[in-house]
């Protein structure tokens, strides 16, 4: 039994039986698709949803038999063996591609522990790390909306904060966690309450990425991509590049810690994605507004969204244009919330002062289009404004920043001032 499986053993152990939800995986055709089941039991009969559809049922001493009827009335059955908290069994599902057929698939699955008290603080130490962006992953740690996460990153190329290598470079990434309610259609909401410095250095190259380097350069250029390390000094938070000499002898930065990768899982039919890479669930972001006191908002694409967060950068300048930023480790603390019903197109992030929609692309065209039009679509959601309104508010006050130019796709942000708006209608 796993470790997971075995926490959720604690929490099943404690509990009635009457009402349950459990997480199925099932295996279609070597795809795994994610349900939630929620079932009460009223003697030997059971009743509930599965992703929302009506169920009906009945108990057989360890054995659950469900049929789940859904909008276009067919319905699948399920028979499942409920060992502690976890099950396994099979599904008798409609043929997609065939009405007067139908396939029989292997679930397996796991039950969600009940919330226990009021919202928390959890501390986690992870012991191993993820490559990808992953939705069949298990989680980590289950937690409630209004719980709070403190934990720890490691860097870009696996190091953690004692300077060990943990972990596979590209990016590897803390999590997933499960967030309990939360459901494909919600946004998931990650108030990023401290990011803090665990070492006293950082690593980067001394190159110009390809997108930000004329043809004047290039040849020039050939002979960079040498890594710098860089000194972290934590207590007046401020970077310099070891041994510089000549115009940066005395060159130093201030730091501004930031998750370079904040990601839920991607959804269904989706495989593995590399954590080098980002879409609509965030991803490999690299957005320099990912910081302590920022909120971010992610569209929910599995059950429980299954967060991941990694790649802390001490300091990014606009656009990440040196390929790696300075790339360290870090203490970081989230809390979660969950907003139910509601979607966002493209990942979104909110500071005390502004609002910023972030588009993410093969191309800085396409980049740019998907960050207004996740503007546009906010003012309309959260702002009632008319399409004509937010096309003026942009035309007068919408900023663009590159946020992202060293990865297979780019990033450029929208932002406006809150200043300017009306405030946000809250449903």
């Amino acid at each position: 039994m796993t470790a997971l499986f075995a926490l959720l053993s604690v929490f099943a152990s404690a509990v009635s039986q009457a009402d349950e939800v459990w997480i199925l995986r099932t295996d279609l055709w070597r795809s795994p698709a994610f349900s939630t089941l929620r079932v009460h039991e009223d003697a030997s009969r059971l009743s509930g949803t599965l992703d929302g559809d009506a169920i009906e049922g009945k108990v057989e001493k360890d054995w659950l038999s469900i049929a789940s009827t859904d909008k276009q009335g067919q319905v699948s059955r399920y028979r499942l063996q409920r060992m502690g908290a976890s099950v396994t069994g099979t599904a008798d599902l409609p043929d997609p591609n065939d009405a007067t057929r139908r396939a029989t698939h292997a679930v397996t699955g796991w039950r969600v522990p009940e919330r226990q008290g009021p919202p928390r603080t959890i501390d986690y130490h992870p012991t191993d790390y993820s490559n990808t962006w992953d939705a069949d992953r298990h989680p980590v740690l289950v937690v409630w909306p209004g719980d709070t996460i403190h934990t720890t990153t490691i860097d870009s190329g696996g190091v953690d904060e004692n300077g060990k290598t943990q972990a596979l470079f590209g990016n590897p990434q803390t999590g997933p966690f499960f967030i309990a309610g939360a459901e494909p259609g919600d946004t998931l909401v990650v108030h990023i309450r401290r990011l803090h410095l665990n070492r006293d250095y950082a690593d980067s190259l001394d190159t110009v990425v390809g997108r930000a380097l004329g043809m004047s350069l290039a040849n020039g250029a050939a002979a960079l991509g040498r890594p710098v390390r860089w000194t972290l000094d934590r207590e007046k938070g401020l970077a310099r590049p070891q041994g510089a000499t000549g115009a940066l002898a005395d060159f130093a930065v201030p730091v501004k810690p930031m998750l370079g990768g904040l990601a839920v899982a991607p959804g269904f039919g989706m495989p593995p994605i590399s954590t080098g890479d980002t879409a609509r669930f965030g991803g490999n972001m690299d957005f320099n507004e990912v910081i302590e006191g920022n909120t971010v908002y992610l569209p929910v694409q599995q059950p429980g969204a299954l967060l991941y967060m990694g790649d802390a950068h001490a300091l990014q300048g606009e656009g990440e244009t040196s390929q790696y930023a300075l790339e360290t480790s870090m203490d970081v603390t989230v809390t979660v919330d969950v907003i139910h019903g509601r979607s966002v197109s493209m990942p979104r992030v909110e500071s005390p002062s502004q609002i910023m929609v972030l588009g993410q692309a093969g191309s800085l065209d396409e980049a740019l289009k998907f960050a207004s039009t996740g503007m546009i679509q906010w003012l309309q959601q959260d702002y009632g404004m008319t399409l004509s309104q937010a096309a003026q508010v942009m035309g007068s006050a919408v900023h663009f920043t590159v946020a992202n130019l060293a990865g297979r796709s780019v990033g450029v942000a929208a932002k406006l001032d809150k200043s300017l708006l009306p405030a946000p209608r809250r449903e």
